[in-house]
């Protein structure tokens, strides 16, 4: 038997959600996509793959995955390579595996990498196959056609976003909810760590409880965690969009950081991601073995909500509309927002599941002190 939930999860994959903005695809992405399906050999309407692993037992697993052909996507059929079938210049507009692999230096995470021009859902890749894939997997694409958010939001994710997707076990699930906020924070410690070691100016992106990423008020990504349960064990995926090089719909973290330099440097793909996946192991390992409490100081030193006050509008005893304001503390430890009001008294704050923003619809629920 297998039980499947998600967790507390706000929009993912970066972030369109009309068909207009469709218009903003890179049309030189499409023609190398189908210039590289005819060089092998494939149908427009299958999903190209490409992987690729750090060490060689890494690439002897990405070689049995290719010869097994096991792998597949609800809506697709994919076509599987491993990167040393592809000819040299097939990929060089795109992501650059060999120098996101240079630079990594982690010892699970994101070391087998799949890698496509144009899937339907990373999330959909590693989920539906998270059996066959080694802990840690990571599945990135340039162009993302059925990206996956809350309640089902479809979104449609363009050129220039960092779009990923890995895998990670859990045994408690008490502490499952928790692990979105590690992925949101390793996603700005990520960019911090990028930006120093550049002498770049820095990028305060911040988390917008539960998984957004806001910079200088605008979003510019979001995070999507899955799990299942299974053997008694919680196979978690974990999902993140990132506006790194594409303008609209909101704004990037390129076009900040040119505004604030000379332009003359930027912020690669290839070099955020290795970067994530190193804080998110060491964060990851804390979280694991001392629990959230560890990480709370940096969290909401990173966080929006510190003393935020929320309005709350409930029926009183006579079921009329009741307002009232209370001040957004923390999170509590299932992992929900932490608030007080004017008689410190004590809330827990849960989405009522008709917003599309969390704020808005908010309902409480008193805490015994």
């Amino acid at each position: 038997m297998q039980l499947r939930h998600s967790l507390i999860a706000n929009s993912s994959h970066c972030f369109l959600r009309h068909p207009y903005f469709k218009t903003l695809f890179d049309s030189s992405l499409s023609l190398s996509t189908r210039k590289l399906n005819s060089s092998v050999g494939m149908e427009d309407s299958a999903f190209l793959i490409v992987l690729r692993g750090k060490s060689r037992s890494e690439e002897e697993y990405a070689s049995s995955l290719k010869h097994k052909k096991s792998l597949r996507l609800p809506d697709g059929e994919l076509q599987i390579l491993l990167q040393s079938e592809l000819q040299q210049n097939d990929a060089t507009k795109t992501f650059q595996i060999d120098s996101y692999m240079d630079i990594l230096s982690t010892h699970q995470f994101g070391r087998l990498l799949i890698w496509s021009p144009r899937i339907s859902s990373t999330h959909d890749l590693v989920s539906l196959n998270f059996c066959e894939l080694p802990l840690g997997t990571a599945c990135i694409a340039d162009v993302q056609v059925k990206g996956r958010g809350r309640a089902k939001n479809v979104w449609q994710s363009p050129v220039g976003c960092l779009l990923f997707s890995f895998t990670l076990q859990m045994d408690n699930g008490r502490i499952v909810p928790h692990v979105q906020y590690v992925v949101s924070l390793a996603v700005t410690e990520a960019i911090k760590v990028i930006c120093k070691e550049k002498g770049l100016p820095d990028l305060d992106v911040k988390i917008k409880w539960p998984n957004d990423l806001y910079l200088n008020g605008l979003k510019v990504g979001g995070i999507l965690c899955t799990s299942t349960y299974r053997s008694k064990k919680f196979n978690v995926s974990a999902g993140i969009g990132l506006n790194v090089d594409n303008h609209e719909p909101t704004t990037c973290l390129n076009a900040v950081l040119q505004k604030l330099t000379s332009g003359a440097q930027c912020l690669r793909r290839e070099h955020i991601l290795a970067a994530f996946f190193e804080r998110f192991e060491v964060l990851f390992d804390v979280f694991i073995n001392q629990g959230f409490q560890a990480l709370e100081e940096v969290y909401y030193a990173t966080w929006l909500h510190s003393g935020q006050k929320v309005v709350i509008e409930e029926k009183n005893e006579c079921g009329l509309p009741q307002k009232s304001v209370v001040t957004v503390q923390g999170l509590t430890p299932s992992g929900y927002l932490l608030a007080v009001d004017d008689e410190d008294k004590r809330y827990e704050l849960h989405p009522d599941g008709n917003s599309f923003d969390f704020f808005q619809g908010l309902i409480r629920r008193k805490v015994e002190a």
